[in-house]
């Protein structure tokens, strides 16, 4: 018989497991009954929400809409970060457990302090464990983590999501400011079943091991989370170990936006847990194939309540998709604001340049694009060795091309390219300040 705690999370998996084929509307019908939970509980706890929420026209004991919802003001990391614990509530429901408080790893150059309870933390086991129904991984096998607050070590088991109900095999886990050399060891002699680590050090792990001919041959499957995934990664990891990619959307602050389908490489919104909102530069909803701001607000944490919180990322719309499952649709995760190139006439478009594009051109292992101004462009590059004045014009004149404009573009050879903070890595950061 399970136990209490694993009884518990098999209830949990049993409902996630009805209610993704729900149709729209019946999900959607229960989303507004736990949304009427938060905004009254939000209204009558904090004055911020009770202003903000007043101005959208809410009432005590009204059922809201989506139409609605539609009227509350965006909320921004920056009033998050100016209002600061007013907009935590203390007094949560007995059952919601403990609070628990947090900082976002300030990606978008804005960290903030969040709160979050023993029953967000219990959803986000719940998506985990989700997530590894979703993708049939096999719980015996091994798992390899790399990624920070690590210290070099080994678990007995994958972690709290699986322990509580599940036997699964050892993990081993790596701080990812390893070496990268040392790295590839440490993998090749782990020999795991599956990894996890950022897109950005998956990139790095794939073409390094492809450089040095080092197969792992029991890896089945690579997860990536916590950067946007290039779209050339997935073809990257195929050619070096013949493993498919499975992407996770997730924030600190909200806990699961979106997992990859089953199926697919598009992703599903966690709607029994959220809203995900994408919207156009008039806020109106994104239609399938339109690209929009990304707004969330979790439906579980009575800590911090976020209605309408404006992430910072923007992502593509999808449509219906073909496995049956009634979640929204999330084709593709496109990265933060800074991630946007401008061109000198205003206009502002999603910077492509695919390694396959310039791979061939010049021996560089990494590199980055930091547009000063809306014509200059700096390259920073980690190559083997040094490149020749022709491969340096031939590289920028590939860039140019793909960019869509002949910015000029200043080349940095350089030994690293530094990492933010949070040791996450951005292939193009824009500089410009509207």
């Amino acid at each position: 018989m399970p136990s209490p705690g694993a009884a518990t999370a098999l209830a949990l998996q049993f409902q996630l497991e009805q209610t993704q084929w729900w149709p729209s509307a019946v999900l959607e019908q229960h989303q507004m009954r736990q949304l009427q939970l938060l905004l009254q509980h939000a209204h009558d706890t904090l004055p911020f929400w009770r202003t903000r929420l007043a101005t959208a026209g809410f009432q005590p004991g009204m059922m809201p809409t989506r139409e609605w919802l539609s009227a509350v003001p965006l909320l921004t990391r920056s009033e998050i970060q100016v209002q600061g614990e007013g907009l935590l509530c203390r007094n949560v429901p007995p059952q919601h457990g403990e609070i628990g408080k947090g900082t976002t790893s300030g990606s978008t150059g804005r960290p903030i302090n969040f709160y979050t309870t023993d029953l967000t933390q219990y959803f986000w086991r719940g998506y985990t464990l989700r997530e590894h129904v979703w993708q049939q991984r096999d719980l015996s096998g091994k798992l390899a983590a790399i990624r920070t607050a690590l210290e070099t070590s080994t678990a007995p088991s994958w972690g709290s999501a699986t322990d509580v109900a599940l036997e699964t095999g050892p993990c081993v886990m790596l701080n990812i400011r390893t070496d990268l050399d040392a790295q590839i060891e440490w993998l090749r002699s782990a020999n795991p079943d599956y990894l996890i680590t950022y897109a950005s050090n998956l990139r790095a792990l794939a073409l390094r091991a492809l450089a040095r001919g080092v197969p792992l041959p029991r890896l089945r499957q690579v997860r990536s989370f916590g950067e946007a995934l290039p779209a050339d990664l997935r073809e990257l990891c195929r050619r070096a170990w013949n493993v498919p990619v499975v992407d996770i959307y997730s924030a600190q602050e909200v806990g699961y936006i979106a997992l990859q389908c089953p199926l697919h490489e598009h992703y599903h919104v966690q709607a029994e847990g959220l809203i995900c909102e994408i919207l156009d530069v008039d806020n109106k909803p994104c239609a399938p194939g339109q690209i929009g701001r990304v707004v969330v607000t979790p439906l579980h944490n009575f800590a911090m309540p976020l209605v309408r919180y404006e992430i910072g990322d923007y992502a593509e719309a999808g449509g219906p998709c073909e496995c049956g499952r009634q979640l929204p649709v999330i084709r593709r995760i496109l990265g933060r604001v800074r991630n946007i190139l401008t061109l000198p006439d205003g206009r502002r478009h999603w910077a492509s340049f695919p390694s396959e594009k310039w791979v061939h051109v010049a021996p560089v292992r990494q590199l980055q694009l930091v547009q000063k101004s809306r014509d200059a462009i700096l390259l920073r590059i980690v190559a083997s060795r040094a490149l020749t004045l022709e491969e340096r014009q031939k590289l920028g004149e590939t860039l140019r091309q793909a960019l869509g404009h002949p910015f000029r573009i200043d080349i940095e050879e350089v030994a690293e390219i530094p990492r933010a903070a949070n040791y996450k890595f951005e292939e193009f950061i824009s500089e410009i300040v509207d």
